[in-house]
């Protein structure tokens, strides 16, 4: 009876380490090209590109990597983050995407002068006839 208690808190304990290790982080500044590979969703290719782009020097944030390894976006660097991997300490969060994002510049709103003399309403007869519905022919 001891041996299977033995066995039992063995397998538990194996288990609570395994699952401690899966959410382990890893950091992208100073991680191996092993160690990030243990992140789902770095493989050789993407791990070889983290490394020499942080040569360079150190990645200041999750925009900053985005912005210098190929490969990796908002989306991506979601995912990497959800699965462990970490930037100077941080995980990637919302706010560290939209500082990735260029504003793009807007069209003109009815209210600008440019379309001042358009108008949303229909003309109030049209030369159109209505439509009548299966149950009215």
């Amino acid at each position: 009876m001891f041996s299977i208690r033995q066995a039992l808190v063995a397998a538990i304990a194996f288990t609570a380490f395994s699952a401690f290790n899966a959410f382990a982080a890893v950091e992208a500044n100073q991680a191996s090209p092993t160690e990030l590979q243990t992140v789902r969703g770095i493989g050789p290719s993407l791990s070889t590109k983290i490394v020499q782009a942080r040569k360079t020097a150190a990645f200041k944030n999750w925009t900053d990597m985005v912005e210098r390894v190929q490969g990796v976006g908002p989306a991506s660097a979601a995912r990497l983050s959800q699965a462990g991997l970490t930037v100077a300490g941080a995980t990637f969060t919302p706010a560290a995407k939209t500082a990735a994002v260029k504003p793009v510049a807007t069209r003109a709103t009815a209210a600008s002068p440019a379309n001042a003399n358009a108008t949303a309403t229909a003309p109030a007869s049209s030369t159109t006839p209505a439509r009548t519905s299966s149950a009215q022919r």
